[in-house]
C-alpha cells in the first residue's frame, strides 16, 4: 500500500491514492499509521479517490482515526499532487460538503478557496485565562480565542479542555490568537483528535473570519503559525476565504503490514 508523506508548514500528512484502486483502512490502522514512534507518523491521514464532480475526492482522518471534515494544509498538498499529475495550474477537490478550487500562484505557493464560513458566532465561554471566543464552522468546527500574549497561554491544557467541552458534542479545534497589527496575527492551534500542531489551514481561515467579525484586522492578513506563515484573504465579493501557503514533499513509502 503506497503512500506519500507531505507537510504544509510542518502540519504533516500521510496521503493514500485510491483513485485507481480501492483502499480500506480501519480506525485502529489509522491510529497505528499516525503513531510517530511505531508508525509513519503524521497529524492527519488523507485518502484520495475518484470524483464525478471534481478532479479528485478526498477524505481526511485525524491521528486518532476520527474523520475530519476539512483540512486546509492537506488540501494544498493534495492540490499539488493533482496539478502535477494533470499538468495543470489549477484543480478542484471534492470534500464532504462542497468543492475546493485550488491553483498555483506566484512563488510556488498553492491557493485554496476555502469557501465562506458556514457560521460565525460569539460564545459566552470562559476558563482559566481565556474567555469570549468566536465559534466558526469551516466544514469542521473551530473555537477562536483572542489573547493579549500567546506566551501566557497553556495551549495543551486549554485546548484539551475546550475540545471536550459539553458545548461541542463532536469536539472542536481550538485556536489562540494574538493580534500584532491589522495585517498580522500570531496563532497557535490545538487540533481535535491530534493535539498541538505546527499549522492549521482551516484554523487560519476561522481566525481570519473571527478577527474581521471583531473588527481587529483588515480583509487581508498574514497569519504566523509555529510552522510558518499563511497568507489569508476574505474576498469581499462573496465572503470566501482564500488561503495561500507552501507545500513540501517529505518521502514516498509503502506499507507491507499493519
Amino acid at each position: 500500500m503506497k503512500f506519500q508523506k507531505m507537510h504544509g508548514l510542518g502540519n504533516d500528512f500521510v496521503i493514500f491514492d485510491a483513485r485507481k484502486e480501492q483502499i480500506s483502512l480501519s480506525e485502529q490502522e489509522m491510529v497505528e499509521i499516525s503513531d510517530r514512534r511505531r508508525g509513519v507518523g503524521c497529524d492527519l491521514i488523507a485518502v484520495m479517490g475518484p470524483s464525478d464532480i471534481a478532479d479528485v475526492r478526498v477524505k481526511f482522518f485525524n491521528a486518532d482515526g476520527s474523520e475530519s471534515g476539512a483540512c486546509g494544509n492537506a488540501s494544498r498538498c493534495i492540490a499539488d499532487i493533482v496539478m502535477v499529475d494533470l499538468g495543470k495550474e489549477s484543480c478542484s477537490i471534492a470534500v464532504n460538503d462542497g468543492i475546493l478550487n485550488c491553483r498555483q500562484v506566484e512563488g510556488l505557493l498553492i491557493e485554496v478557496d476555502m469557501g465562506a464560513p458556514r457560521s460565525v458566532q460569539d460564545m459566552d465561554l470562559a476558563y482559566d485565562t481565556v474567555s469570549n471566543p468566536v465559534a466558526v464552522d469551516m466544514g469542521n468546527p473551530h473555537l477562536v480565542f483572542f489573547v493579549d500574549n500567546l506566551a501566557d497561554i497553556n495551549v495543551e491544557m486549554l485546548g484539551s479542555y475546550f475540545e471536550h467541552h459539553e458545548a461541542f458534542p463532536n469536539r472542536t479545534n481550538v485556536e489562540f490568537v494574538q493580534v500584532i497589527d491589522r495585517g498580522n496575527l500570531r496563532q497557535k492551534t490545538w487540533e481535535r483528535g491530534c493535539g498541538i500542531t505546527q499549522a492549521c489551514g482551516s484554523g487560519a481561515s476561522a481566525v481570519t473570519a473571527s478577527s474581521l467579525r471583531r473588527g481587529l484586522t483588515d480583509n487581508k492578513v498574514a497569519v504566523e503559525l509555529d510552522g510558518g506563515i499563511l497568507h489569508m484573504e476574505l474576498r469581499e465579493s462573496d465572503g470566501h476565504i482564500l488561503m495561500r501557503g507552501p507545500v513540501a514533499y517529505v518521502f514516498d513509502g509503502a506499507l507491507n503490514t499493519l
